[in-house]
């Protein structure tokens, strides 16, 4: 472990390396992403004393991926399997690797399954984006910073 003081500014992780894959698929268009993992609670009561206590009893994993709107990769995925009546599923690799930064972290979302699909949101003048929600249900950590 680096001491505070050891602690440079120019370390931090910058976004700007960032770096997405979903399946085998390299998505240049991608500009960021959020994947969070919610935990599901139940009570537990405890004898002698006031607090509350906590199980936890469930686990959900939800994101978004955002991309520059470049072609109907999305709609085209999607739009077919769901026509099939399958679930539209994936596997999305997530990569930051700042030069400057002390390594990078890679991070493999599993069982993806993509929410919601826009079908057309364009207005002129504007530059067009792709807002991708999903759920997941698994991690696997690739590569890690430990400093």
């Amino acid at each position: 472990m680096i001491g505070l003081k050891d602690y440079a500014f120019e370390r931090v992780m910058n976004g700007t390396w960032g770096e997405i894959w979903i399946d085998s698929d390299y998505m240049a268009e991608a500009t960021g992403i959020e994947a969070k993992l919610a935990l599901t609670t139940a009570e537990v009561k405890k004898c002698r004393t006031l607090f509350t206590g906590f199980k936890v009893t469930g686990i959900s994993g939800t994101g978004t991926l955002k991309m520059n709107h470049v072609s109907s990769y999305f709609l085209s995925r999607m739009a077919t399997t769901i026509a099939s009546g399958k679930t539209p599923k994936a596997t999305i690799i997530t990569k930051l690797d700042d030069p400057e930064a002390f390594g990078a972290e890679r991070i493999m979302l599993k069982d993806c399954v993509f929410t919601e699909l826009t079908i057309a949101n364009w207005e002129a003048g504007k530059n067009m984006e792709d807002s991708v929600p999903f759920s997941f249900s698994g991690i696997e950590i690739l590569d890690s910073v430990d400093v």
